[in-house]
């Protein structure tokens, strides 16, 4: 279904990208559970729904830490912090479980979510740094598209919440899985070898852990502002649209919880391709034209997905999936690709600290607005018009296709980023 392996790729190189993929399929559940599950959390911990929007909100901010832990993968390694985060992020989700209010809920998740986005933000790293020029944009796609099957494993447990014993509390108990198989990963999971030789040439790994940060600010100031506007913009436009899914066709549509299931199994099934279409397409088109079409088509689907009669809404979410994959795939790429072994991981930091703050501040305008008018069908469509900002925003970054990750680092930067 997500094609070939590009002749490229050696065995060593697929091997990085199993584990590293494979430890992300818990990544991508726990991220679903509160999109499907919102509707029965809201009834157990007695949230109204004029306050789910400022709820979302608080959790998605608990991603802010994130980026104060990230740059310790320029200091500390890909594969040491990328365990820990495994570790933090289980943790996190089995506490989510015995939440009894929705501050405690909120808190859980808060720690959670940390550890969920600095997991991914490494991961990316990891991918960038092992895999060939020419198919650099393929890895990613396929860690961002094979982990997320994690999606259809959360829905289909979800499908069976009625007959769980503990309600949408066991689904969070499942998090105990990536424990369970830490020692697998700390075996299969190697150190990069940029970091390594990196590491062996510098010897940085005793410097402050604030001096990644401080140096990325002073030597990449354009391109570091113009990443965090670009990722603030996408997930402003995205978040509002993938929190209230589940919402919507459970409260709106009238949908029982098994056909949700069978639609994020189903059509997200095919939504997924998206990452490995849109690495592709960029590695042979360019991250560019791609990654505009992507982010600029966005708004139309979810306009669709809001106000179409119910039997689209598979198609449409599927729809949706791949867009929106597709574009975060290229945000992706460039985050990784525009930056040194030095700061690389520190620039993923920069970019899940502006995700989230994006994130947070789309919620934050969803909440306001229904204050005044409840109608999600409108109100999400408009927000998400954000999105095509960002797709314009991308024409200011040099191309990175098929180039080696030294030249593009290397290059000397212009008036733009």
């Amino acid at each position: 279904m997500l094609g070939r392996v590009p002749a490229e790729v050696g065995q060593r190189e697929l091997r990085v990208l199993g584990f590293v993929t494979f430890a992300l399929l818990f990544e991508h559940y726990d991220t679903s559970l509160l999109g499907n599950a919102l509707k029965f959390i809201k009834e157990d911990l007695g949230i109204l729904e004029s306050d789910l929007g400022y709820f979302q909100m608080m959790i998605r901010l608990g991603a802010l830490p994130a980026f104060l832990v990230i740059p310790f993968v320029d200091r500390m390694g890909r594969r040491r912090l990328f365990l820990v985060s495994l570790i933090g992020m289980s943790v996190g989700t089995i506490l989510t479980a015995f939440s009894q209010t929705a501050v405690q809920f909120v808190a859980c998740q808060m720690i959670t979510r940390t550890f969920v986005l600095t997991a991914s933000a490494v991961a990316v790293v990891i991918v960038a740094e092992e895999l060939p020029a020419s198919a650099r944009g393929w890895g990613i796609g396929m860690l961002a598209a094979v982990s997320a099957i994690g999606h259809g494993m959360g829905a289909a447990v979800f499908g069976a919440i009625d007959s769980l014993p503990y309600g949408w509390r066991s689904l969070y108990a499942f998090g105990v899985v990536p424990l369970l198989l830490l020692p697998i990963f700390r075996r299969r999971i190697e150190e990069t070898s940029r970091f390594k030789a990196h590491q062996a040439a510098t010897g940085e790994a005793g410097s402050h852990w604030w001096s990644p940060l401080w140096d990325f600010a002073r030597t990449h100031p354009r391109r570091a502002a113009g990443m965090a506007v670009l990722a603030s913009t996408a997930s402003l436009g995205h978040i509002v649209v993938v929190s209230f899914t589940g919402y919507f066709v459970l409260e709106y549509h009238g949908w029982e919880a098994y056909e949700l299931s069978l639609m994020v199994i189903a059509a997200g099934a095919v939504g997924i391709a998206g990452n490995v279409v849109a690495g592709r397409m960029a590695d042979r088109v360019g991250r560019r034209v791609v990654g505009f079409a992507f982010l600029a088509v966005f708004p139309l689907g979810a306009w669709l997905f809001y106000n179409g009669p119910g039997w689209s809404l598979p198609i449409l979410w599927g729809l949706l999936v791949f867009i929106m994959m597709g574009g975060n795939v290229i945000i992706r790429a460039l985050s990784s690709e525009l930056f040194p072994t030095s700061h690389r991981g520190t620039s993923t930091g920069v970019l899940v600290l502006m995700e989230t703050l994006g994130a947070a501040l789309g919620l934050f305008i969803l909440g306001l607005l229904q204050q005044r008018s409840g109608d999600l069908s409108v109100l999400i469509p408009t927000i998400s018009v954000a999105t095509v900002f960002a797709g314009l925003m991308l024409f200011l970054f040099p191309e990175t296709r098929q180039q080696e990750l030294e030249s593009i680092s290397a290059r000397p930067q212009s008036g733009r980023p």
